[in-house]
């Protein structure tokens, strides 16, 4: 477990530590898309458990988000959080119907609800994260997005980001190469093969528990957490090196 940077002390310079590539979760590291996701989680089960429960229903909250479902692939945030609820389902197929009651069915519900708000509310970015990115890619440092979503890409292309990575390993990678999401280490180690990375020489960015747990066991040389809201000691306790509240804290001049 690495030790617990105190608040004054300087953070690494990134550009010092040999390192070869990034690898940046999307969700909540470089694009605002959390409080869509948040908003499409809390509408599909708000709806689901009244309907279910009643009226007197115990609704979705941010802490449920925060530690059972952000950061984590789709289908198996639903699992997670009705388990949290006592509820089991079938897991079906991801071909099921977004009616159907299953696992998946759910998980399509969601995807419609996310979709919906992306279409109606749009992709904002951290500036500071852009800024981040296009200096350290200026450098000669290889780029690359990590996202447990399936819409990842389309994420990426409406908010104008596509050109700034040289790879990117999503929802829709990892179902296709069988990769075990978030908080297993693989879809982490596959963004910085395709870039032609050793972990030994790439830093993650993570502001998911979830994501950083997979960054510490997949060996990476840095570990920065930002958060967002998932705390800074469970950060540090899930295995970041480091945790800042924003990528501008780093000094690039």
């Amino acid at each position: 477990m690495p030790d617990a940077r105190h608040p004054t002390d300087p953070l690494p310079r990134l550009d010092t530590l040999g390192l070869r590539a990034l690898v940046f979760d999307l969700d909540g590291v470089v694009t605002s898309t959390a409080r869509l996701h948040f908003g499409a989680w809390k509408a599909l089960f708000d709806a689901y458990l009244e309907t279910r429960d009643g009226p007197g229903f115990a609704p979705f909250t941010e802490a449920d988000y925060m530690t059972l479902v952000d950061g984590r692939p789709r289908y198996e945030g639903v699992a997670k959080f009705l388990a949290s609820r006592g509820i089991e389902l079938p897991h079906g197929s991801p071909n099921d119907a977004p009616e159907a009651e299953t696992v998946c069915g759910l998980g399509n519900r969601k995807n419609i609800h996310f979709n919906h708000l992306l279409t109606t509310q749009g992709a904002e970015v951290f500036p500071s994260s852009v800024r981040l990115i296009e200096r350290l890619k200026a450098k000669g440092l290889a780029m690359a997005v990590n996202s447990s979503s399936r819409n990842c890409q389309r994420v990426l292309e409406t908010t104008g980001l596509l050109p700034l990575f040289d790879a990117v390993v999503d929802g829709v990678y990892a179902d296709e190469h069988g990769l075990p999401g978030k908080p297993q280490p693989e879809t982490f180690l596959a963004a910085a093969r395709l870039v032609g990375a050793e972990p030994a020489t790439a830093a993650v960015f993570e502001d998911a528990v979830a994501g950083v747990r997979s960054a510490r066991a997949g060996g990476f040389r840095l570990v920065v957490g930002i958060d967002r809201g998932a705390g800074r000691q469970a950060l540090l306790d899930g295995g970041a090196d480091v945790v800042v509240t924003d990528l501008g804290e780093f000094n690039l001049d």
